[in-house]
């Protein structure tokens, strides 16, 4: 086979901020600055890295962020507290909660109270019944990107079969709706497998596009796929290494395995990873326009 086409989210979201840049021009004529609140609770080292990533770009384009840094034994109360005065603050057009939290605090309870309005994570059960039924307000950031790395590199599944391994509300669920959708470039037939699958294998075999979301190192082999599927990988685990950092970051495929077998792939990093922020900025940018009412 012929080298893969490597999809970079890098390139991907280049483009995708460069596009945001005539939207955010208007909104500062309207004296308008798009905001971002971001509550992160504890020390988890992967949000932190998340948000350190975020606040770098809004500040790169001149976007109002604040991140309010709890302690991890913070109260449900007080966090829902926090959340209802940000939900009155008109300086944030967008909240961000960021996962996951402390395993006292009650996930639902808290994406359940920010407003449906400034929930530009996609989470919230209005917003994830208004993507169910093909009317979104904000998509998840992640299953967003991808979207947009499959539209920049024009692969159409229309007719295709996706497979999506993984479930969550945050990834699986929300990428399996967003295939199907009868909307350009999508209108895929499309199978959701997870932990309970028994032969997931099985459905990887014959599947055109895969995407991965398992959190689990190097699970998807050359052995389980088609020559020349297409490979999404939103993992990204941290495994031990020699180099200087102690670690290094591999996804839920195994690239150089996979990599002459299909006809385009994902890198970790490089890949999914960057799209998840710009999506986040745009989601911001789309909450602030909502405002407006442009």
């Amino acid at each position: 086979m012929k080298e893969p086409l490597i999809l970079s989210g890098k390139d991907v979201s280049a483009h995708v901020y460069d596009s945001l840049l005539e939207r955010i021009k208007k909104l500062s004529k309207k004296k308008c600055t798009p905001g971002l609140a971001v509550v992160l609770v504890g020390e988890n080292p992967a949000s932190q890295v998340y948000v350190r990533s975020k606040t770098r770009i809004f500040k790169k384009f001149n976007l109002f962020t604040k991140t309010y840094q709890l302690e991890s034994s913070i109260k449900s109360e007080e966090l829902l507290l926090l959340i209802e005065k940000l939900n009155n603050n008109p300086l944030y057009h967008g909240i961000l909660v960021q996962l996951p939290l402390p395993k006292h605090i009650n996930s639902s309870d808290v994406i359940n109270t920010i407003s449906p309005k400034k929930d530009v994570d996609g989470f919230h059960p209005e917003n994830a019944g208004l993507l169910s039924i093909g009317k979104p307000r904000f998509i998840p950031c992640t299953p967003k990107g991808i979207m947009k790395i499959l539209e920049f590199y024009r692969i159409n599944l229309d007719g295709k079969h996706v497979v999506v391994v993984g479930r969550s509300n945050i990834v699986g669920r929300p990428i399996s709706i967003l295939t199907s959708l009868k909307t350009k470039g999508a209108n895929a037939t499309v199978t959701t497998c997870h932990s309970g699958t028994p032969n997931i294998k099985g459905f990887t075999l014959i599947a055109d596009v895969i995407v991965v979301a398992l959190g689990v190192p190097n699970f998807l082999d050359s052995s389980m796929i088609k020559k020349g599927c297409t490979i999404i990988d939103v993992g990204i685990n941290r495994v031990n290494s020699n180099n200087e950092k102690g670690y290094k970051l591999i996804g839920d495929a195994n690239f150089e395995d996979l990599k002459n077998e299909v006809s385009s792939i994902t890198p970790v990093p490089g890949g999914v990873g960057p799209m998840t922020i710009a999506m986040l900025v745009e989601n911001t940018i789309e909450a602030a326009e909502n405002n407006l009412f442009i």
